[in-house]
């Protein structure tokens, strides 16, 4: 069986660290058995999608580097959904009602007064031909739902919360159909599934319910169900769902200067048994994706983890990953000298200005300006430049550990800390170098 998954957003909005996180989980587990992984665009709401979100979905999984093997869009389906639909009105599996919204938000409320949950009656399958032919001359169109079979418990086990059962008696029958002729998103999702071949569907555990009512549909179309997992949700630091989840996306993490890397080795484990770490390597993740490490307990996407991670992987760049990025002139061995105190890649034309100047220097009291003059003096350009110059000052000046370093960068970068001088000397030049030392010791540049 060649293993298939699907990522069905709605275009109704950008995508959240939420649905990346499904869609991340449902590509490394179609790669995982060398199987495909489909995007279908979720688009039948036309009146609240928009092709501006059509694109910046597609945007956000093409940086992110989720490749879909397919793509769909429900709005061109509706034939499928048509003849799923017919198929089911002919065994008796939908049936019209006519309650208005605040018909059922009343019944809803009745119900839950009693202490009960608040189950569609199935008024609608009392009726009968004399009825639907009196609302038919009022004017007043049906909606459909779905009749579930009340006759067996619903059963399957979950690929991440394993034995799951559902008592139908306990469910509403779903509207499938709106009196508009509309569809809402049970029926075509799992119209979609059987046509589209899908295998395996991996999506939040606010779906649990959904699932059980969809494994009623598979099996009224005849279709085997795929193998679900649902997987925790996220929360925020603090512990709680949090709103900004909702709408923290690929766009803020672009505008932070992310690497998609980081973003995708948090959320490759996040919520697993297995250690987050800045794992670049996709094969990695993909081959130690299992989803039996999933547990039941929310997880906790930070911000602050996000940020390490990113740091970590930035440092195991190479030159060919970042140099369409970096200023110009920064070659590759700039960037193995600043790449150690990057925290974004974006962060090097930073350190790039501290090589090309020109800085802005600390105020020097004197004996510090005549140890920059010495030093100057002292300078012998070649190989090794900076170990020979501090070993040459340490023996004349008798100056050791920051004494002996610090004035030396401060002069040279005008900072306080930042890339190895060693690795720094070189690019800035012999040239520079002595430039600065005289500027620094208030000498005639």
């Amino acid at each position: 069986m060649t293993v298939v998954t699907r990522f069905a957003p709605s275009p109704t909005g950008r995508l959240h660290v939420g649905n990346i996180r499904t869609a991340l989980h449902n590509w490394l587990l179609a790669k995982k058995h060398d199987g495909r992984f489909l995007l279908r665009i979720d688009d039948t709401d036309a009146e609240r999608s928009s092709e501006e979100y059509v694109e910046a979905i597609r945007s956000d999984l093409a940086w992110l580097g989720l490749a879909a093997d397919g793509e769909e869009r429900q709005s061109a389906r509706l034939a499928v959904y048509r003849e799923a639909f017919e198929r089911l009105r002919a065994a008796g599996r939908v049936y019209r009602c006519y309650e208005t919204a605040q018909e059922l938000d009343l019944k809803r409320k009745v119900l839950l007064g009693r202490g009960l949950p608040p189950i569609y009656d199935r008024a609608g399958l009392a009726l009968g031909e004399a009825d639907h032919a009196r609302f038919a001359e009022q004017g007043v169109a049906p909606h459909w739902r779905f009749a579930l079979d009340r006759s067996e418990q619903i059963a399957w086990h979950d690929l991440v919360r394993g034995e799951q059962h559902f008592d139908p008696a306990t469910l509403s029958d779903p509207v499938v159909r709106r009196a508009d002729g509309s569809w809402l998103y049970m029926l075509p999702s799992a119209a979609d599934d059987v046509s589209m071949g899908v295998t395996h569907v991996v999506r939040g555990e606010d779906h649990v319910s959904n699932t059980a009512v969809q494994i009623q549909m598979f099996t009224a179309l005849g279709a085997e169900p795929p193998e679900f997992a649902h997987e925790a949700l996220l929360v925020g630091s603090e512990g709680k769902l949090s709103k900004r989840l909702g709408s923290l996306g690929c766009d803020a993490f672009r505008e932070r200067g992310l690497e998609p890397a980081a973003v995708i080795a948090l959320l490759a484990r996040l919520g697993t048994s297995l250690p987050v770490e800045p794992i670049a390597d996709r094969a990695e993740l993909i081959k130690s994706f299992d989803l039996s490490t999933f547990g039941r307990a929310p997880a906790r996407f930070d911000d602050a983890e996000l940020d390490r991670l990113n740091t970590a992987i930035v440092h195991q760049m190479d030159y060919a990953e970042v140099a369409d990025r970096l200023p110009q002139g920064m070659d590759a061995a700039a960037w193995q000298a600043i790449r150690p105190n990057l925290e974004r890649v974006s962060d090097a034309a930073d350190w790039w200005r501290v090589v090309t100047g020109p800085i802005a220097l600390p105020a020097f009291d004197e004996d510090t300006r005549a140890y920059l003059r010495h030093a100057n003096r002292t300078l012998d350009w070649g190989p090794n430049t900076w170990k020979r110059w501090t070993d040459a000052l340490k023996n004349s000046t008798e100056r050791k550990g920051k004494a002996l370093f610090l004035p030396l960068r401060q002069a040279l970068t005008g900072q306080d800390s930042g890339p190895e001088m060693a690795a720094l000397l070189p690019l800035l030049g012999e040239e520079t170098v002595r430039r600065r030392l005289k500027r620094a010791a208030g000498e005639a540049e």
